[in-house]
């Protein structure tokens, strides 16, 4: 009998999350749910959009692509000048629809919705002690937290109020809150996850990325910056700096992986320039004679390039992707050899038939998928095979935002190189240096968080958030 199974995903972090939000637009709903489409990579489970017109806000959300939740009729039931949106991936909280954000409430100050990208590591100690105070929790979402802190706090006015629930949340948050009266967008002191900002003529935006910018031919005017606060209102924009100065902690895997190679985040040039120079720095550090340079579509294309320039080797596209898998697939009554994959890449024999074959990748997790890779390239006639990660080993889970697995699963964390190797069949193997990848990164070393390669946290785990994390055992 044929089962339909979870699609077998590549083996990769997850993504995290997406916020956008738009205020003093006539079709405020349908530019948020533009932006939320060009920020799908960073979450295909769930999206909602929440527009408001300044007395009531209308909500829609569902799980799913962006493009199978919203049309026209749907849109057209988002009126309003204002809205926000949010793409999902579930780093804290169940897959559950009552999870999706932008979350709503009612209550002293009217109306209020909250999209948060990001991961608080004191959420269930906050939550714990405010349930204790009567709270009643609609979700298992960490982001509302923030929002029954806001309802709690007993500032004077409502900006006070969401500065002292964002003074208290330990972790990442890049926030967007939308009232009756406008948006307000936060990013946590520490910058560990990006968001932007842009404008299109007189309307303010706020996204992830600025990819979202460019599908809607909006001007990008900054990135928000980290402990920054911004208020957007018919006053204008008005910013803020509430929290209490510390050195930036950005997550360099954005550089690596996660952003799309056409944004800038960080204040920095595209990504896509950025990992091309790890790719140059790679073949620097561990260049290998070879035929031909191939990358694993479709995120180790830039590095890939990088490697052929940097060592003089000729690249080639000698595995295909398949760009239409949906979320899940009728298994065959009868085993078909690495399977999984093959569903989501296939060899060109073609181009790898005979050849001495450097396959680069941005990130190697658990390993198993670059093992069925280096087979498959074998099977289609490669005469050598040799690995290159365009980041260091990881070895630790990201409790920041983004959904990892846990410190065991991870193999390079009880693993060396050379078992690694061994595992994955492959001739050889090597990874970018961390000096190497923090070098081919704009700014300075120390402006980033790397914990993930080097289980060095920038915000320290008090004994309660680490029983909560199950540090160092699981991610969330």
């Amino acid at each position: 009998m044929k089962k339909e199974l979870p699609i077998i995903t590549s083996d990769k972090f997850h993504d995290e999350c997406a916020v956008f939000g738009i205020y003093n637009h006539e079709e405020a709903a349908n530019l948020t749910y533009l932006g939320l489409y060009a920020l799908q990579h960073r979450g295909q489970e769930a999206s909602g959009i929440v527009s408001g017109d300044g007395d009531q806000f209308f909500v829609h959300k569902g799980m799913g692509l962006v493009a199978d939740i919203y049309n026209k009729t749907v849109l057209d039931k988002l009126p309003g000048h204002m809205a926000i949106g949010h793409n999902r991936y579930s780093t804290a909280g169940g897959n559950d629809l009552k999870n999706v954000q932008p979350l709503t409430v009612n209550f002293a100050f009217g109306n209020l919705a909250l999209a948060h990208n990001g991961n608080l590591i004191n959420a269930q100690v906050l939550r714990n002690e405010l349930e204790a105070y009567g709270a009643i929790f609609q979700s298992t979402s960490d982001s509302e937290v923030i929002i029954h802190l806001i309802a709690h706090s007993r500032a004077d006015t409502f900006l006070a109020r969401v500065v002292d629930a964002l003074s208290q949340v330990r972790g990442a948050f890049s926030v967007v809150l939308m009232t009756d009266n406008g948006l307000i967008a936060a990013r946590d002191p520490h910058g560990l996850r990006p968001l932007c900002l842009g404008r299109v003529r007189s309307s303010w935006i706020v996204a992830s990325e600025t990819c979202a910018f460019d599908l809607l031919d909006a001007e990008y005017v900054r990135e928000i910056e980290p402990g920054e606060l911004v208020v957007i209102s018919d006053q204008g924009l008005d910013s803020h700096r509430p929290f209490a100065k510390t050195h930036p902690a950005m997550c360099v895997f954005e550089y690596v992986y996660f952003a799309r190679p056409d944004s800038r985040i960080f204040g920095a040039n595209a990504v896509y320039a950025i990992r091309k120079a790890l790719g140059r720095q790679l073949a620097h550090e561990s260049w290998v004679p070879a035929d031909i340079v191939i990358p694993v579509p479709d995120s180790g294309v830039p590095a890939a390039l990088g490697y052929a320039e940097g060592g003089g080797i000729r690249f080639e596209t000698g595995l295909i992707r398949n760009h239409y898998v949906g979320r899940t697939f009728i298994e065959p009554e009868q085993s078909i050899r690495h399977f999984g994959v093959k569903v989501k890449l296939n060899a060109v024999p073609e181009v790898l038939e005979g050849k001495r074959v450097v396959v680069v990748d941005d990130s190697l997790v658990r390993g198993t998928t670059s093992r069925k890779i280096v087979k498959m390239i074998r099977q289609a006639g490669a005469k050598e095979v040799h690995m290159r990660i365009s980041s260091p080993p990881i070895v630790s889970p990201c409790f920041y935002g983004i959904d990892t697995p846990t410190k065991k699963e991870l193999i390079a964390s009880n693993h060396s190189a050379e078992e690694i190797r061994k595992y994955i069949t492959a001739d050889s193997l090597a990874y970018l240096s961390l000096d190497g990848m923090l070098k081919a990164a704009p700014g300075t070393p120390d402006q980033y968080c790397n914990a993930c390669f080097t289980e060095k946290y920038p915000i320290p785990f008090t004994r309660a958030e680490e029983l909560q994390l199950g540090l160092f055992e699981s991610a969330h």
